[in-house]
C-alpha cells in the first residue's frame, strides 16, 4: 500500500473520531484549574491511609514506638494534602457531570479542606473497625500464623481497607473518587466491594476472589464471605423511558453472625437472618430465617 493511502486511512479516522456525535457522553471538557481525579494520586492517598492505619507494615518500615509521632504525623499532612487536591477534582467533576452549577474555585477549595479534615478526623475510628476486621480473619483461618500475616498477605484487608476508605469519603458526599478507589481494589485482589455497602465489624472474607457486594447491601457484624460469592441485584425496575431506577435498596441484606460459603448467590433485597448459613454454590432470591442452614439437597 502507497504512502498516500496510508495518509488517507489516518485522514478519514481522525475526521470521524472528531466528529462530535462520535464521542457524546464519552468526552470531558478540560477547564483550566480543574482536573480530574487522577488515579495515580488517589493509589498514593491509599497507600499514605494504609501506612498511617497499619504503621510499619506499610510505608516506613523503620517505625517504632519512639518514632511513631513523627511519621504519622509527616504522613497526616501528605495525605491532607493530597486529599484537598483530589477531593476538589472529584467536587468539580460531579458538579459537571450532574448538571450543577459550578462554584467558583475558592469555594471548592474550602469545600475540599473542610471535607480532607473529617476524613482524617474518621481515620481513628477506621483503624479500631479495621482491627476487628484483622482478628476476624486471624480467628476464622486456621492457616493464619499472627496478625502481621494477615496484615501483610491476605488480600481481604487490602480490599476491606480500601473499601472503609472510599465509604467514608462516599459518606461525605465526595463523588467519584470513592469508586475509583473500590475499583484499585477490585484489580488488586478479585473483590469487588462498592463504596455505598454498608459494613458492620469483624467483617473477613476468605481467599476472597471473585466475591461481589453491591452498593445497597447491608452486612452486619462478624460476617464471613468466602471466594465467588454475589450479594446482588434481581432485575431491577424501569422508569417510564425505560431507564434504570436507579437508588432503590436492591442488594441483600445480611444480619449479624451469618456466614456465606463459596460461590453462593444471593441476590434481591432478601434478608439472610442472624446467624444463617449459607451453602455453597447455592442461589438464593428469597429471605433465610435466623440460625438457618441452606445447603444444596442430595439427589
Amino acid at each position: 500500500m502507497a504512502t498516500k493511502d496510508y495518509t488517507y486511512i489516518l485522514t478519514q479516522a481522525v475526521e470521524e473520531l472528531s466528529e462530535s456525535r462520535s464521542y457524546e457522553g464519552l468526552f470531558q471538557q478540560h477547564k483550566e484549574g480543574e482536573p480530574l481525579p487522577s488515579a495515580q494520586s488517589l493509589q498514593k492517598i491509599v497507600e499514605l491511609a494504609r501506612a498511617i492505619l497499619f504503621p510499619g507494615y506499610f510505608g516506613n518500615f523503620t517505625v517504632n514506638r519512639h518514632t511513631i509521632p513523627y511519621h504519622i504525623g509527616v504522613h497526616v499532612e501528605w495525605l491532607f494534602n493530597s486529599l484537598i487536591e483530589q477531593i476538589q477534582a472529584g467536587l468539580c467533576f460531579g458538579q459537571e457531570n450532574n448538571g450543577l452549577k459550578m462554584t467558583p474555585h475558592e469555594s471548592s477549595r474550602e469545600t475540599a479542606t473542610l471535607l480532607a479534615a473529617r476524613f482524617i478526623g474518621k481515620l481513628p475510628e477506621l483503624r479500631r473497625i479495621l482491627a476487628t476486621d484483622v482478628e476476624a480473619a486471624y480467628y476464622g483461618d486456621p492457616a493464619a500464623t499472627c496478625f502481621g500475616e494477615i496484615i501483610s498477605c491476605y488480600p481481604a484487608i487490602r480490599a476491606i481497607s480500601n473499601y472503609r476508605i472510599a465509604h467514608e469519603l462516599l459518606m461525605l458526599g465526595v463523588p467519584l473518587i470513592p469508586r475509583i478507589i473500590t475499583e484499585m481494589a477490585h484489580s488488586e485482589t478479585g473483590i469487588d466491594i462498592h463504596p455505598g455497602a454498608q459494613i458492620g465489624h469483624h467483617f473477613t472474607i476468605d481467599h476472597g476472589t471473585g466475591v461481589v457486594i453491591g452498593a445497597t447491601c447491608i452486612i452486619g457484624n462478624n460476617v464471613k464471605l468466602y471466594q465467588g460469592v454475589t450479594l446482588g441485584a434481581k432485575s431491577f425496575p424501569l422508569d417510564e423511558d425505560g431507564n434504570p431506577i436507579k437508588g432503590i435498596p436492591r442488594h441483600p441484606i445480611l444480619e449479624d453472625d451469618v456466614i456465606v460459603y463459596s460461590n453462593a448467590t444471593i441476590l434481591g433485597r432478601v434478608v439472610i437472618g442472624k446467624g444463617a448459613t449459607v451453602g455453597g454454590n447455592i442461589w438464593v432470591t428469597e429471605d433465610v430465617p435466623a440460625g438457618a442452614r441452606i445447603v444444596q439437597q442430595k439427589r
